[in-house]
C-alpha cells in the first residue's frame, strides 16, 4: 500500500522550490499538490488529460472554459482534457490537490 500524509506531500513541494510536486504516478492516474501563493499568476497552459482540482487550503478564483467561480477549501473542479484554465485572484495561498486521469502527460 503507498499512503500519504498531505503535511509531509506539503512540506516535501516547499523544499521542492516548485509549484507542482507529483507524488504517485501509475498508467492510469497521477496525483500532486499544487501551491500557489497569495497575489501569484498561474501559468498553467491546459493538458491532454482530465484533472480534478481539490482545493484543501486557500481562496481564489478559477476559469474553466467560459465559466468563473470562487474556491476555497473543500471546492473541487473538473476540467476536461484541453480545456483553457487558471486560477487567480489568488486571496489566501492555494494549496491544491490535482488528479489527473489518465497519468499527466501520458496522453501528449
Amino acid at each position: 500500500m503507498d499512503a500519504f500524509e498531505l503535511s509531509q506531500v506539503l512540506a516535501e513541494q516547499a523544499e521542492s522550490s516548485q509549484h507542482y510536486l507529483e507524488f504517485i504516478r501509475v498508467p492510469s492516474l497521477s496525483v500532486g499538490v499544487y501551491v500557489l501563493p497569495a497575489g501569484a499568476v498561474d501559468t498553467q497552459q491546459p493538458h491532454t488529460e482530465d484533472e480534478v482540482y481539490y482545493i484543501a487550503e486557500g481562496r481564489a478564483a478559477v476559469t474553466v472554459g467560459a465559466e468563473d467561480r470562487p474556491v476555497q477549501p473543500g471546492s473541487i473542479v473538473y476540467v476536461g482534457a484541453g480545456v483553457e484554465h487558471r486560477f487567480h485572484t489568488i486571496r489566501e495561498a492555494l494549496k491544491i490537490l490535482v488528479f489527473f486521469a489518465p497519468a499527466e502527460g501520458s496522453q501528449a
